[in-house]
């Protein structure tokens, strides 16, 4: 049943890439096997889905070709240098990931008016089992200060979820905006 779950989109990603425009570019980072760029390439958006193990999401792709576009990408994103250095995308999305170097380059790939959704696991998260590691764990409000001052906060949570599994995890929502400067709220 947790299998299932799994391959269900996460709902902070379905509610909010219902916002994306309409044909976007999207990067879904870190994708594992493929739930979000299987969910938004059925919505008709272009995705670029990069792992470094890309197995699971390969052989998928495949049969679902030419009815969805995904661009299924092996690259191993802490080992190796940041591969999109001269692309822009207009929507972002990281789920149940995190490295701490890739933020800056994951806010400069945003293309003007790009959103980011970001949602991985929070500090406390070692009482429910994996990751406990704090490499892999959001500090309080760590999220939401590295988009602060970059990009404009839709939505944020740093809570508590039972599905698919009890977790602690930090959530975004964020636009970049094209022309309206930005100032943080000192929240």
């Amino acid at each position: 049943m947790l299998d299932q779950a799994l391959s269900i989109p996460s709902p902070w990603v379905a509610k909010w890439s219902s916002l994306f425009a309409p044909n976007s570019r999207v990067l879904d980072l870190a994708c594992g096997t493929g739930r979000h760029a299987r969910f938004l390439a059925q919505l008709g958006h272009r995705v670029v889905a990069v792992d470094r193990d890309i197995g699971a999401l390969s052989a998928w792709a495949d049969a679902a070709r030419p009815r969805v576009s995904i661009d299924v990408q092996r690259h191993d994103l802490e080992a190796q240098a940041w591969p999109y250095a001269d692309a822009v995308f207009d929507a972002i999305v990281v789920t149940n990931y995190l490295h701490r170097p890739l933020f800056d380059s994951l806010l400069a790939a945003l293309a003007p008016n790009g959103m980011l959704l970001y949602e991985t696991f929070a500090r406390g998260n070692e009482r429910f089992g994996k990751p406990s590691n704090p490499d892999f764990l959001l500090e309080p409000g760590e999220l939401l200060q590295r988009v602060l001052g970059v990009l404009r906060v839709i939505a944020y949570q740093d809570c508590f979820v039972d599905q698919p599994k009890p977790a602690l995890v930090q959530r975004v929502c964020a636009i970049k905006a094209a022309s309206v400067p930005l100032v943080p709220l000192g929240l």
